[in-house]
């Protein structure tokens, strides 16, 4: 089962080493790690995605909570939180098929960032079911390159 934790952390040196440490060292795996700064300079936000089931998780929350420099750790649980991610995809796109990658792109409410003669490079940003989606309907044109910037999330209260 994938959960997804929000680590908010004191902006200093070596917390992203500790916390990377924390699952290496115990065998968990990060299926991604997202990390960046609050609306306070001396915070930042991780967003981490794993899997594992509710008593894994729950140990890999008391261990980041035991952590130095942790100011808050939670576990979110489905409808408790709000999700994106941002995708960059380049496509093959010549003159023959440009016009339908574009179509496409505007279906879902992506947006086109680069137009090359054979490729055209999507930014696309929603949740899981939506990336995917249009991922696997742009793969029909081929992916040339895709890169990924994992889960950020917020809750809801």
């Amino acid at each position: 089962m994938r959960h997804t934790i929000s680590v908010l952390v004191e902006n200093k040196f070596g917390v992203l080493t500790r916390v990377a440490g924390l699952f290496s060292g115990r065998g968990y795996n990060i299926d991604t790690l997202n990390v960046g700064p609050t609306q306070d300079p001396n915070t930042s936000r991780m967003t981490i995605v794993t899997r594992g089931d509710d008593a894994t998780v729950e140990q890999i929350v008391k261990q980041l909570n035991k952590l130095v420099d942790i100011i808050e750790v939670q576990d979110f649980r489905d409808g408790e939180y709000i999700d994106r991610e941002l995708v960059l995809v380049k496509v093959k796109a010549g003159s023959q098929n440009r016009a339908e990658v574009a179509q496409m792109t505007e279906l879902f409410r992506a947006k086109v960032v680069d137009v090359q003669t054979k490729s055209m490079t999507i930014e696309i940003t929603g949740g899981a079911s939506k990336i995917e989606k249009f991922l696997s309907l742009v793969n029909d044109f081929g992916i040339l390159e895709l890169t990924r910037t994992g889960k950020v999330a917020l809750p809801r209260k």
